[in-house]
């Protein structure tokens, strides 16, 4: 059982004998690393193969999708790296694009993490040494020099330390209840220009629900909707009919649900369905959009149907509580989330685990391309903090305040990670477009 919270302080600040907070600054590849290549195709073996060749052509892009569609090649990297031993429910995959604003049940938006493909138990640190490196790695693949790249990766790290120390002395209540609102993000920024595309983008992301998703992804036929194909990012496709998986697996989702979200699910009638390519280092998984429609259809629900396989995380951790790896996400994104989607499930089909959400609602990210150093910087610190909320409600928040301190030794030390694990990016991106580069 916990102590009291200066207890707990104190035995966060005994850890730095044991993992001090300039060790996280460390990296060098072991002898024995595996090749990131080989960890990246044998991934492909288990996806669509004709997809295969989308997510190579997205991960050779640049060195940031690479690093974006790469998290088991750092996983297995930051499984050799200082831990303190402190658990949360790790994100498993926390780099900056993995953030955004979404809607709540009550319709307000907010920002949070929004994917959970790799969540599992673990060390708080890995997600952080993720996010960080994903700033330098970015900020550097958008044209930004070292100074600058190792300053928003010190950013993250800062605003992560912060909301820590804050949320350490809170009550656990108010760490539950905490969220932060589209307006609260507005509301920090101070630049006039900033100012005007964050709310373009706040506006703009407010028009992106079910009706935007079936204007822009269906067509009316007769008094149905049906989905447009646009091959090869979404089509009816033979390998595998879409249809055929969502009527075996629609009844055990509406179960997953909560009472009223599954009895509201039956008031929709399947339409279609179709597969979807999405990001990048899950191109390749299946992944189905599927549109259900309600008394017409100006009443539609838009729902994402996609594949869950084992966390990257799990060769270096204990394996998932859930057999079924879709109720794994769920699980949790509920935990890690502010709030959640209502229509957030899971199901199976055969040997494949599915979870399902909402495909919009009122979800939109950031546009890093169209960011300068003030804006990388001010998004920085509102992903750092946010991981912070999140690890807050799932470990232990006032040990890891007590580790952290109220000095920058942990946020420089990992700041020189990030540029440490950049270059090593580099060149294992540079290596993996040799390797798919056409001959």
């Amino acid at each position: 059982m916990a102590g009291s919270p200066r207890e707990e302080y104190k035995a966060g600040k005994a850890l730095r004998k044991r993992v001090k907070r300039s060790a996280h600054a460390e990296w060098e590849p072991l002898a024995h690393r595996r090749d990131p290549t080989a960890v990246i195709f044998a991934q492909d073996e288990s996806r669509l193969r004709d997809l295969v060749p989308i997510r190579h052509e997205r991960m050779a892009a640049g060195p940031f999708p690479f690093l974006r569609g790469a998290a088991a090649v750092m996983a297995g990297d930051l499984a050799t790296t200082p831990s303190t031993g402190l658990t949360v429910q790790a994100c498993g995959d926390a780099h900056l694009m993995n953030f955004g604003f979404y809607a709540s049940p009550e319709r307000i938006l907010v920002f949070d993490v929004n994917d959970f493909d790799e969540t599992l138990p673990g060390p708080w640190e890995w997600d952080v040494k993720r996010l960080v490196a994903s700033f330098a790695v970015a900020a550097r693949d958008q044209g930004f020099g070292d100074g600058v790249a190792r300053d928003v990766a010190r950013r993250a790290a800062t605003s992560y330390r912060e909301r820590m120390l804050d949320l350490a002395g809170r009550t656990n209540l108010d760490v539950y209840y905490t969220m932060t609102t589209a307006e609260d993000v507005y509301a920090r920024i101070t630049r006039k220009g900033a100012r005007r595309r964050a709310r373009k983008l706040i506006d703009h992301t407010r028009g992106r629900d079910n009706l935007q998703a079936v204007e822009k992804l269906t067509r009316r036929d007769g008094d149905a909707l049906r989905i447009v194909d646009q091959p090869p990012l979404l089509e009816h496709t033979g390998a595998f009919e879409a249809a055929d998986i969502v009527d075996r697996s629609l009844d055990e989702y509406a179960r997953s649900l909560r009472d009223d979200a599954g009895f509201l699910l039956r008031e929709y009638r399947y339409m279609d369905a179709a597969r979807k390519v999405v990001g990048v280092g899950s191109v390749g998984t299946r992944c189905f959009v599927v549109v259900l429609q309600g008394r017409d259809a100006r009443d539609p629900l838009v729902l994402q149907l996609k594949e869950a396989g084992r966390s990257v995380l799990e060769p270096y951790l204990s394996p998932s509580a859930y057999r079924n790896q879709g109720r794994r996400v769920v699980a949790g994104q509920r935990l890690l989330q502010s709030v959640s989607d209502v229509f957030l499930g899971w199901s199976a089909d055969g040997p494949h685990d599915y979870y399902w959400r909402q495909l919009r609602d009122m979800k939109g990210s950031v546009d890093i391309t169209d960011m300068n150093e003030y804006g990388l910087g001010l998004y920085a610190r509102l992903c750092g903090g946010t991981l912070a909320v999140a690890h807050a409600n799932t470990g232990p928040r006032i040990r890891i305040a007590g580790y952290l301190g109220r000095s920058d030794a942990f946020d420089q030390a990992v700041a020189d990670f990030a540029m440490a694990y950049a270059d090593q990016n580099d060149r294992d991106h540079a290596a993996f477009k040799a390797a798919v580069r056409p001959t």
